[in-house]
């Protein structure tokens, strides 16, 4: 009878475990869902302004000359559209005084040692840099292209000004100097035309 009743026990204690089943394992904590980056492929590139881009197709015709990547000739037209604003002056007459004085060789030096696109000499880029923002670590500055538009368009600027808008007269004093050009009108003797001449037939039709 006892052997009855402890088989009958066991036989319980293996309908409970079958029914009841294996304890469940603890379950871990879903992870947190990964954060979603914008789809840069979709996003649309920053536009370009027709006048950049004038200026930008003009400076691909110098590519070789200028040494500098697309990504950096696009900067420039930028640089040169924006300064030019800044001082109320053509784009395309920024880009004559360029082709005139260095053919857009970034490092272009002269006889005189002017310097880069727009030549420029040390003396007045050191002068030109502080007024125009532009941070002056010597002479060399005038190699980094987007700082010598600065300083050469600001320049050209000031010598418009101080020649009452003459833009002849103010080529040539950027050529000469504008103390020689003083000298020239003091005297009274007929300016340098040169310079000028070849300046405004780069310019085009709109000089």
């Amino acid at each position: 009878m006892r052997e009855k009743r402890l088989h009958l026990v066991a036989l319980l204690l293996i309908a409970a475990v079958v029914v009841g089943g294996s304890p469940s394992p603890v379950a871990s904590p879903a992870a947190p869902p990964a954060p979603t980056l914008p789809d840069v492929a979709a996003a649309p590139p920053p536009r370009v302004s027709d006048e950049v881009m004038a200026v930008y197709a003009h400076l691909q015709r110098y590519a070789r000359r200028s040494r500098l990547t697309d990504d950096e000739r696009l900067s420039l037209a930028r640089c040169i559209v924006r300064e030019s604003r800044r001082h109320q002056l053509d784009p395309a007459l920024v880009l004559a005084v360029m082709h005139v004085e260095s053919r857009f060789d970034t490092f272009a030096v002269s006889e005189k040692d002017a310097m880069g696109l727009m030549q420029i000499l040390p003396s007045t880029g050191a002068w030109l840099a502080p007024q125009v923002g532009v941070t002056w670590y010597g002479p060399q500055t005038l190699f980094d292209p987007e700082a010598n538009v600065r300083i050469g368009v600001a320049y050209l600027r000031q010598l418009s000004d101080r020649y009452d808008g003459r833009i002849a007269t103010a080529l040539a004093a950027y050529n000469w100097g504008p103390g020689a050009i003083d000298r020239f009108i003091a005297r009274g003797r007929p300016l340098p035309q040169e310079y000028a001449q070849l300046v405004l037939a780069a310019y085009g039709p709109r000089s």
